[in-house]
């Protein structure tokens, strides 16, 4: 095979500088940390603006193949077109894995080793084609796209092998992270203490990096229930939501003038959707299956009368359920394992009659790391008050 001129290669290619950054501590830092953005903003995007998943991936791809765009047309390395490009490129890895887990009920498993098998047949491509995999010489037309191809498949590979360990697994977030965390050392000391291949190294730990990233945005933005720490992919992701989950729980004060307040004051904060929880009304767990019905015939019957009084005062955004657990708090642990909720309003009745305050549910709610506002229904002589308890000044 005859080598191409000088001449052909500016044809054909297009000689550039190289198009990526030195691999330095920075570099693995800033790579992470693009990876716990990228998995927390696709559930932000996905669950709490609205998009549903399907919308969401039409959108970052779209907004993907922009940046892509302008990561060709560049000819040298520009920060913030590259770390641009991970983070959407992040996102969208995430989304066709989602894609094919959950719209299309394909395994886990099938999908970690199918991804696994493209980048395979990518790495064996593009060595054949080049003769190297260095990420140093990344300046020609086509070892930029086979480079861009391969950052796909491994994110899509580390988001189907992170869900696999954490989710199918059963070994959760914390030890999902350490897990991945454990094997990114390993070939860090593979590298460095039994000199393992450098381009070997690298991208075994590039792979490894996007289930440590997906672990960590998982750890800090799953519910507690869930093993996470709750902080909510709103936190975790970005200081801004278009609007909130406010989980109301009640029983008689379903519809009191302190709730109807304490929610009208929720909605002058900020765009907010609100669901009315009863808990059964059961006054303990020793009932036939047949009281417990009826106590929860009940509950249904509060929630119809008081659900549009919320509504009226939420402007509509509100919807409600009657638990079949009777523990008030394992009604709002299972509730918030169901669904993502940012803050709880906890209406009870006064203190005198009130057994939610003589066991101290607000407290006990608090450490379940979502932000609490505790209304109490007061006496007819005194006027409606509520008390706004953040999760982390509760002590």
């Amino acid at each position: 095979m005859t080598k191409p001129t000088r001449e052909e290669l500016r044809a054909d290619l297009r000689w550039m500088l190289n198009k990526v950054p030195e691999v330095t501590l920075y570099f693995w830092v800033i790579k992470v940390l693009c990876t716990t953005v990228g998995e927390t903003a696709s559930d932000y995007l996905s669950d709490n603006v609205g998009l549903g998943l399907t919308k969401t991936t039409f959108m970052t791809g779209a907004l993907l193949v922009a940046a892509l765009v302008v990561q060709f047309r560049a000819r040298r390395y520009v920060p913030w077109v590259y770390w641009l490009g991970i983070v959407l490129i992040s996102i969208v890895g995430t989304q066709i894995t989602d894609n094919l887990s959950d719209n299309m009920g394909v395994s886990l498993v099938i999908t970690t080793v199918a991804f696994a098998i493209a980048l395979s047949v990518t790495f064996a491509v593009w060595y054949g084609s080049e003769r190297t995999l260095s990420i140093h010489t990344i300046y020609t037309r086509r070892r930029e796209s086979f480079y861009w191809l391969a950052v796909l498949f491994t994110f899509a590979l580390g988001t189907a092998a992170g869900d696999l360990t954490a989710e199918r697994l059963n070994l959760g977030y914390l030890v999902s992270l350490a897990l991945f965390a454990g094997a990114i050392g390993a070939v860090g000391v593979a590298h460095y203490r039994f000199n393992l291949n450098a381009v070997a190294s690298f991208w075994i730990a590039y792979v490894l990096t996007r289930p440590l990233g997906a672990s960590l945005g998982d750890y800090l933005s799953q519910p507690r229930a869930d093993g996470g720490l709750g902080l909510g992919t709103t936190v975790t992701s970005a200081q801004h939501t278009t609007h909130a989950d406010v989980l109301v729980v009640a029983h008689e004060t379903a519809a009191t003038p302190a709730l109807v307040q304490a929610v009208r004051e929720r909605v002058l904060l900020g765009p907010a959707r609100f669901h009315l929880l009863i808990p059964n009304l059961a006054e303990h767990a020793a009932l036939t299956e047949a009281e417990r019905e009826h106590r929860q015939a009940d509950g249904e019957r509060i929630l119809e009368l008081a659900l549009p009084v919320i509504q009226d005062a939420a402007g509509g955004a509100a919807d409600g359920s009657v638990s079949y657990r009777h523990d008030p708090m394992d009604a709002i642990e299972e509730a918030l394992h169901d669904g993502e909720f940012h803050e709880i309003i906890l209406s009870t009745l006064p203190h005198s009659v009130s057994s939610w305050l003589h066991l101290d549910l607000p407290h006990r709610v608090s450490h379940l790391g979502v932000p609490v506002t505790t209304v109490v229904a007061l006496e007819r002589s005194q006027p409606p008050r509520s008390t706004s308890l953040p999760a982390h000044e509760l002590s």
